[in-house]
């Protein structure tokens, strides 16, 4: 029982961190199908504490010093309702408990409550989805309990706490005594979940999600035949032969290490032995990670040496890029005492690093192949994370490119590079790609016009990252990667696409190629009238072989930043203070407004003010298409009202 603030001076009461105020509350109310989950994450929490004193151990043995043996402890109490977790484990000091259970100190959490929040109202299932993407293993336990005190003392000190709330805003802290190291979270049940008193219960649930903990798992209290009865196999389940082994085993085994509410899209267990010998078992989430694009990009593969825990964030074990793959590696090369700092330059470690990710590539491979439609599934999922290594890791950018999956304006669903180069028009050099904020914006552009109406096939590259791996790469096949919105696609090489009424156009076709590579008095007066007006607002403006529709648009000239990279880049203020570079602006000949303005041109002086208008209004349309603002706000204002103005006279 907690003491009272009015007897103990020493007890402090703190408030919740809003986020996890307002998420308590959400998991308070069942959130989870299953409650029963909640036994599930505190037996993990225990089990994590004593691997890590174990690791700590190695350099300390004095912390383990009359307790070397790790377990975990279950105590049920029928006359007290409550049921305790135990473990003498690396344990907590006053500061732990604080930021541990009264913070969740993790970038976007704010985001991410909203968002919580918001799919509580709607949709139960969705909700529970998202709580597992972020992974809150402690707060499960007031599904079931209305009071919630945990009992902590730090291996190698005296001072123990007791840390209590009932996880309505408030939790205290206040000085307490425990025999030895470890905690203590006893939970007092609700009235509606006195099930968790039950032995039997208590057994299965264990059994079901626990059975693979490598330590024991001891049931006492709840009636003689439960007395100090060891509930799971304690044995190491990657140690394991894999036909031993069964999916609902790999299942919660992947749940207790990834600490994770899905089922695993993918597992790769083998045992490798050579000049270095290790035994690896990885998961592939099904579900995106909260914590995916994290800056500090860190991986989520524990590292054991001979059965025993060194660390769950091996620097270099994997590359930063497959920091969605979750699970162990257990060497037998490595020394006990091996030092993270150590680790991070042992060639042991390195050549384990390269192993694995051959690994999960080869696998992957194999997905691609055999199961295409669940492959598209993990790409959906991945893919902007897997990318990320075209431009960090040489050694291994062909087979990433190889497993690349990409939108097109042409094909519905994910195609690969293979696919594009296969389906390449006769003429085409070049495999052409545009980016953008999203598939729908990007396919809206009017600089795919041109490519649409010959059929050519555009890559949509929407993902961040995009825009820095294809300055890296440069090439596909022997294919050089261009975007659209540059200037030059030269489409005039390119074969119009045909259908099967379209052999007789071809000599039409050819004609109207030849009608675009030329112009005509009117258009050069209107070209130059504009170039007049603009000034240094564009860098220049052309005539376009790729618009058919919208009479203008904006393209980057061959020596610059692709438009959406230097739009990203001015996002993040990494243009160095610079303004953005000046866009080439091209304007389509057969458009009924250009030809008209050509018209204007060539009757009027090519200085009339109609044409500069014209021509701020339309360089205007072509930002606005790009999602950039206009030039000048008032003076765009005052253009078109002087426009509409002349149209109704």
């Amino acid at each position: 029982m907690s003491t009272d603030t009015k007897t103990n001076p020493k007890t402090e009461t703190h408030a919740f961190q809003a986020e996890v105020g307002r998420l308590l509350d959400i998991v308070a109310h069942s959130l989870y199908s299953q409650k029963e989950i909640f036994l599930r994450e505190l037996i993990s929490n225990a089990s994590d504490a004593c691997d890590k004193l174990r690791y700590r151990a190695l350099t300390e043995p004095a912390l383990i010093d009359g307790d070397p043996g790790f377990r975990v402890t279950l105590t049920i109490d029928q006359k007290a309702k409550t049921l305790t977790v135990s473990d003498n484990g690396l344990g907590m000091d006053k500061d732990d408990l604080t930021s541990l259970l009264g913070t969740i100190a993790r970038s976007g959490t704010q985001n991410f409550v909203e968002e919580l929040s918001d799919a509580d109202k709607k949709d139960k299932d969705k909700a529970g989805s998202l709580i597992g993407q972020f992974g809150v293993g402690f707060y499960s336990a007031f599904m079931v309990a209305d009071k919630v005190e945990v009992v902590t003392r730090k291996a190698g000190t005296d001072a123990a706490f007791k840390w209590t709330s009932d996880g309505r805003g408030e939790f205290t802290i206040e000085p307490t005594e425990r025999a030895g190291r470890g905690t203590d979270v006893t939970l007092h049940l609700k009235k509606d979940d006195k099930e968790y008193l039950e032995t039997q219960r208590i057994e299965h649930i264990v059994r079901t999600y626990s059975d693979h903990i490598g330590i024991p798992i001891v049931l006492t209290g709840g009636g003689a035949e439960a007395e100090d009865k060891t509930l799971n196999t304690a044995s190491a389940i990657w140690t394991r032969e894999k036909k031993d082994i069964s999916d609902e085993q790999y299942t919660e085994f992947y749940h207790h290490t990834a600490h994770a509410f899905d089922d695993p899209w993918m597992t790769i267990h083998n045992k490798v032995e050579g000049v270095v010998s290790y035994t690896n078992l990885l998961f592939i989430p099904s579900m995106r990670p909260f914590d995916l694009f994290h800056p500090d990009r860190t991986g989520h593969v524990k590292l054991y040496v001979k059965r025993v825990f060194i660390t769950d964030n091996c620097e270099g074990l994997l590359p930063p890029y497959l920091r969605f793959v979750k699970g162990v590696v257990d060497s037998e090369d490595l020394a006990l005492n091996v030092s993270r700092e150590m680790m991070q330059h042992n060639p042991v470690v390195a050549k384990i690093s390269k192993g694995l990710t051959k690994r999960v590539f080869g696998e992957l491979k194999k997905s691609a192949e055999k199961k295409p439609e669940e492959y598209e599934k993990f790409w959906d999922t991945f893919g902007p994370v897997l990318k990320e290594g075209l431009y960090e890791d040489g050694e291994n950018r062909e087979r990433i490119l190889e497993l690349a999956r990409f939108r097109s304006s042409t094909r519905p669903g994910w195609i690969s590079l293979a696919d594009y180069v296969a389906e390449m028009k006769d003429g085409q050099e070049t495999i052409f790609y545009i980016s953008g904020e999203d598939p729908e914006a990007a396919l809206a552009s009017p600089q795919l016009e041109g490519f649409k109406a010959k059929g050519v096939e555009v890559l949509l590259m929407t993902d961040p990252v995009d825009e820095f791996w294809l300055g890296h790469v440069g090439e596909f096949d022997g294919k050089p990667f261009k975007s659209a919105t540059r200037g030059g696609a030269d489409l005039s090489k390119i074969a119009k696409a045909k259908d099967a009424d379209s052999t007789k156009d071809d000599a039409a076709d050819d004609d109207s190629d030849q009608d675009k590579a030329e112009t005509t008095p009117e258009l050069d007066m209107l070209l130059a009238a504009f170039k007049v007006a603009l000034g240094d607002k564009v860098k220049d403006v052309r005539k376009s072989e790729r618009l058919t529709d919208s009479p203008v648009c904006l393209v980057a000239d061959d020596g610059d930043l692709d438009m959406n990279l230097e739009r990203l880049l001015k996002q993040h203020k990494q243009l160095g203070g610079r303004e953005t570079s000046p866009r080439i602006l091209e304007i389509n000949p057969d458009h009924k407004l250009i030809a008209k303005l050509a018209d204007l041109a060539k009757a009027k002086d090519a200085s009339d003010p109609a044409l500069d208008d014209a021509a701020f209004l339309l360089l205007d349309q072509a930002r606005i298409l790009e999602g950039e603002p206009v030039l000048d706000a008032g003076a765009f204002s005052k253009r078109l009202s002087k426009l509409m103005a002349q149209g109704l006279a």
